[in-house]
Formats: C-alpha cells, structure tokens, sequence
C-alpha cells in the first residue's frame, strides 16, 4: 500500500517553507503527500509581508475531505496561527481517529517574523499538544510554550523537554539549530528517556524552512511504518543533507531555502 502524509500548515509562496516544503520533503522521501492549507502567506526569502488565514470551518472541510478518502499514515502540523483554527484542527484529528500526529508549533519564521497570535499558544498547548506523538519546537518555540526564557544549557533543555512531555504528547524533539558550537543537537525524550541526535554545523544563511522539512521527514518515516526514533534519525540526516547543500541553489535575496531535492536533481 501507497505510503500517505498529510500536512496540515500554511502555504509559503515562494515555496521554502510551509506546506510547499512539506510536500517536497514527502516526495523526496518516497512518500505520497496530501495537505490542509489553515493560511495563506505573503511571504518570500526577505521576510512575510502577510497572513490570510483560512476560516476554520473550511480547514474542518479540508481535513474531512481528505480523510474520507484517503488512508492517512502519519499526520504533520505546522503553521496554525488562530486559537479556532487551532481548535477545528484538533476536533478533526479527533473525528477521524488520525495517528502518528507530528506538531511543529510554528510561532516565528525564520526572517523574524511572527507565525502564530500570542492568544493562540495557550490553545495550541491546551487543545493540540496532547494530541501529538512527537511535538518538535526549536529552543525560542520551546521556551514559549513554556512561558520560560530559552534554554542556554543542557540540563536547561533537558528541563523544558519534561516540561513539554508533561504537556501529554508522547515524546518531544527539541531543535538546536538556534544554539552555538560546532554540532546541532536534537533533544528528544520519549517512553525510553532521553536520546540525542547530532550533526556537524553548516555555515550557510540557507535555512528558510527547516523546521518544516525536519518534522515532515520525521512524518514521512512514520508514514512509511518507521519506529519515532528510527524516524528521527532518518529526518535528521536528511535534513542535515539538504542543508549541507542548499548553496548550490540560487533562490531569493534573502533565507534562502534548505536543497529539499538534493538526492535527486543533477549538478
């Protein structure tokens, strides 16, 4: 049977980012992607210039229309920015029995600017972070889900991902890409304990849209009938990949995009 992820997020125009990263990052990876777009963007390398959001009764729709169809495997969630967007979200995922649900709780794109309403964390912790099997903020998305300041240790990290799994998600990866030194460490905590995930540091400003890819690799894994940490290390290998080649590509003036295609197009 057909491997299927569906990517619940925003739409990035210039195809970086959003649910254009996510249906990349599926395909590269073998996997038949579907989405539920919950925003519309403004948006290119330099910065966001916009937001329309979907209205909530019709990312319900999406997402019925979608699951009553097709045989979700995995479930990848990205930008929500509205408390009912949030919501209608949540009730879906519930309607439909959906499973192996991989929360990036998008809040700031990676020009600065702000994804997610600060009214709408408290709901995104409440209503959907339970509902998840893994949940992966970066270090300043960790630290707003937590009203904490961001973590600069590892016993710090380590702290705020209890704290997360507390929440009720079954694990919780937290990203290290905002840290300093030579690796970027992934902190992960699940039913075993901890675990952690590292790679070399690429010097590049090519990052618009690598939470995104990371959290739809870790789903396409999933879909694909890989274990969470399998799934994991997977993602992260990819992704560090897809970095380590993104300046082969010319795109935009600004955060240039992440190679998503890098084992598969030709020099």
């Amino acid at each position: 049977m057909t491997a299927i992820a569906l990517t619940i997020a925003g739409s990035d125009p210039s195809g970086g980012a959003g649910i254009q990263a996510d249906l990349k990052t599926f395909s590269a990876l073998g996997v038949y992607g579907a989405s539920v777009i919950t925003a519309l963007t403004a948006q290119n390398t330099r910065g966001v210039d916009g937001i329309h959001d979907v209205p909530p009764e019709f990312v319900a729709r999406q997402i019925d229309s979608v699951f009553s169809d097709l045989a979700v495997n995995a479930v990848k969630i990205g930008m929500l920015s509205q408390p009912a967007i949030i919501a209608a979200v949540a009730a879906g995922l519930d309607r439909h029995g959906a499973r192996n649900v991989v929360l990036d709780p998008v809040m700031i794109a990676a020009s600065g600017a702000a994804l997610l309403v600060p009214e709408a964390v408290e709901t995104l912790r409440r209503v959907l972070v339970p509902k998840a099997l893994l949940v992966t903020p970066n270090l300043p998305e960790a630290a707003a889900l937590l009203g904490e300041d961001v973590a600069q240790t590892d016993p710090a990290v380590l702290g705020q991902a209890e704290r997360i799994r507390a929440l009720g998600p079954r694990a919780v990866l937290i990203k290290g890409g905002h840290a300093d030194g030579a690796e970027s460490v992934d902190v992960l905590l699940d039913g075993e304990g901890f675990a952690r995930f590292a790679s070399p540091r690429v010097a590049t400003r090519n990052t618009h849209g690598t939470g995104c890819t990371l959290s739809s690799a870790v789903a396409a894994g999933l879909a694909k009938g890989l274990s969470l940490r399998e799934a994991i290390a997977s993602a992260k290998r990819y992704v560090s990949a897809a970095i380590a080649a993104s300046d082969t590509l010319r795109i935009g003036h600004g955060h240039g995009p992440v190679h998503h295609f890098h084992g598969l197009w030709t020099a």
